[in-house]
């Protein structure tokens, strides 16, 4: 386990990441359960991998405990749908959001710009949080429709703005 870093550190710490946009995704696993994560990222290419880390809550720990994942990158349109998932007693896996179920079990985003299903490498807890690798099995691709990205506390939508067209 890591020390604990000093208060001022941290609190700048936190500012720091509020001022830096990051993806948002619906994490889940058959249960059905999940979490909204504003923490992915790839990793590698080969192995097709990806991390992303949660803190203690029981959607984390199912997600933790989960033999396999699917990492539901979500688009505009989607700002409710993170917000039912990243706080407690929200509305989750309701027909009118749109989930459907893969053959092995996970929930899988049907509007999602693109769902990737995978297995844990490994879990490295790490101060209050803990650290997924997912090895990637297969990726179902959805339209690009356009960007959620979660900044300074806040959901923030942009259109696809198609680059063939400018």
């Amino acid at each position: 386990m890591l020390p604990s870093v000093r208060t001022g550190v941290a609190d700048q710490f936190k500012a720091a990441f509020r001022r830096y946009p990051t993806g948002v995704a619906v994490i889940t696993a058959a249960g059905p359960v999940g979490l909204t994560a504003s923490s992915v990222a790839s990793v590698s290419a080969d192995p097709p991998a990806l991390s992303f880390s949660v803190m203690a809550s029981s959607s984390a720990r199912a997600i933790l405990e989960a033999p396999s994942l699917v990492v539901n990158l979500l688009g505009p349109g989607a700002v409710a749908l993170a917000e039912a998932f990243a706080a407690g007693g929200g509305p989750r896996f309701t027909p009118d959001q749109g989930w459907d179920y893969l053959p092995t079990g996970e929930p899988v985003l049907t509007t999602a710009l693109a769902s990737l299903r995978g297995v844990p490498l490994d879990r490295v807890p790490v101060g209050t949080s803990t650290l997924v690798i997912l090895q990637i099995d297969d990726v179902l691709l959805g339209p690009p429709t356009g960007h959620l990205v979660y900044h300074n506390r806040a959901y923030i939508e942009t259109p696809h703005h198609d680059r063939a067209a400018s």
